[in-house]
């Protein structure tokens, strides 16, 4: 708006006065002294009186202006000025600190707040699996259906994403301790380091832009927990965020599959970029001509007493995921190792069958019995030690269990009745083994922006 056309000098006439009424269309101007500071305000029914009265056009406008009006500063709020407006108030010019004009807001002029600097957060969580492991290899479910049973849990991959004004990249994660700066997205494709899975899914996204990423994790690298696919979930969330046609959930977790699998060639299955993505209690069937995610409804009072009854520990092994899926997929041209994951794919289907009819004693006795099989596929997913753990946790209540994700070592998560749960607790702590709290998460990745000014510290001196 242009403010020349409410401003005059209180030494104006009168006819002047009206004639700027007559171009500002408001039905007001704003006296102003010789130092620019509004002094008064007139509207055209003011200067009618006035006339009326036995003023001439030739009058200054000094003799006609209202000197206690309303007016509003720059920071008084949209609400605010709305709810002037509604009180019948036509016009109402906003001051600075030295009573200068700086803008005039009224019924048919109250603009719409213009878009500020934005940042996107995301948080995905990450996933416990209870059977069907290895059929979700596309080696195996080429041929046959694969299908297996998870849920994530409280534990997730934090990524926090602001777009920069040039092309320059910033990669900062708190879980490898390391940094990765680059003056645009073909040398940060070209770097060295420690960050390939964030550059796989950068050649993936391929972002026009610079930024600024930030990257943490609740949990252990190589856990077991499909660790890789929830910080693909997060970074590519937080991207999504700044796309007008934005990705699905299947898409998401279709790009995820693509960073790891394709881009940095890491072999593994299916179900934790669509666990991560999806969250909750899942059933997931593979096939070669789509993958099929069923939400299970599991009555809430079996949810809390199998959250009460698992216990999840961490054996402090890391362990190569990709090496052990390796193994596996050479292990898969052995027609008994095929039918071992045929087997694992019909105990999934009673593990979902026993949790949607809450019979969780058979639910414990499955776990031992998908761990027996999963051992099977690959001389890599066990070790002696690893043996030992399970046998103790067996013999102090656990009625079953199983190492998470691929094995070699990670997690374990055991489920036992309740007036046991003490007894191997203590056990598994006894043997250093570090027990993790967990809650069922029944949300995937969730992602949102944020208004930089209202929650970034740094733009306050700005």
């Amino acid at each position: 708006m242009n403010l020349d056309k409410f401003l005059i000098s209180e030494q104006a006439t009168l006819r002047e006065a009206l004639s700027l009424i007559e171009v500002n269309h408001h039905g007001v101007v704003f006296a102003k002294d010789t130092f620019g500071q509004v002094t008064g305000i007139a509207t055209d029914g003011d200067i009618r009186r006035k006339l009326l009265n036995g003023l001439t056009l030739d009058d200054h406008l000094s003799k006609c202006i209202n000197t206690d009006f309303i007016f509003e500063a720059p920071a008084t709020t949209r609400e605010a000025l709305l709810k002037k407006l509604d009180q019948r108030i036509r016009v109402i010019p906003i001051l600075d600190v030295n009573r200068c004009l700086v803008g005039v807001v009224s019924r048919d002029n109250l603009p719409v707040k213009s878009e500020e600097a934005i940042f996107a957060r995301a948080r995905s969580p990450v996933r416990i699996s209870f059977g069907g492991g290895g059929s979700d290899l596309t080696h195996f479910f080429s041929d046959n259906n694969g299908a297996v049973i998870n849920t994530t849990i409280s534990l997730y991959s934090h990524a926090t994403l602001r777009i920069r004004d040039d092309q320059k990249i910033a990669i900062h994660s708190l879980d490898l301790q390391d940094n990765l700066q680059a003056d645009c997205l073909s040398d940060a494709l070209q770097s060295d380091g420690r960050f390939g899975l964030v550059k796989a899914i950068l050649r993936t996204v391929q972002p026009d832009f610079g930024f600024d990423l930030y990257l943490h994790s609740d949990f252990p690298m190589s856990s077991g927990l499909g660790g890789s696919a929830v910080v693909s979930a997060a970074i590519l969330g937080c991207f999504n965020q700044f796309r007008l046609d934005q990705w699905d959930k299947h898409e998401l977790a279709e790009l995820a599959f693509q960073a790891e699998r394709l881009h940095l060639n890491i072999a593994g299955g299916w179900q934790d970029q669509y666990a991560t993505v999806f969250g909750g209690f899942n059933f997931m069937e593979f096939r070669m001509d789509q993958n099929i995610v069923h939400p299970l409804r599991i009555h809430p009072e079996i949810l809390l007493e199998l959250e009460e009854s698992l216990v999840l520990c961490d054996t402090g092994i890391t362990h190569n995921s990709g090496d052990i899926h390796e193994d596996q997929r050479s292990q898969m041209d052995d027609a008994s190792i095929r039918q071992q994951v045929r087997a694992n794919v019909e105990l999934s289907y009673r593990i979902r069958n026993h949790l949607l009819r809450g019979n969780l004693i058979d639910f414990g006795h499955s776990l031992d019995q998908a761990w027996r099989l999963k051992r099977q596929f690959s001389s890599k997913i066990s070790t002696g030690h690893l043996d030992r753990i399970y046998d103790g946790a067996r013999a102090h209540g656990a009625l079953g269990g199983k190492l998470l994700g691929a094995g070699g070592g990670g997690f374990f998560v055991f489920y036992v009745p309740p007036f046991r749960k003490h007894e191997l607790m203590t056990y598994l702590q006894a043997s250093k083994l570090h027990v993790t709290p967990f809650r069922f998460e029944h949300e995937g990745l969730r992602a949102w922006t944020v208004r930089e000014r209202k929650n970034h510290p740094e733009q306050e001196s700005l």
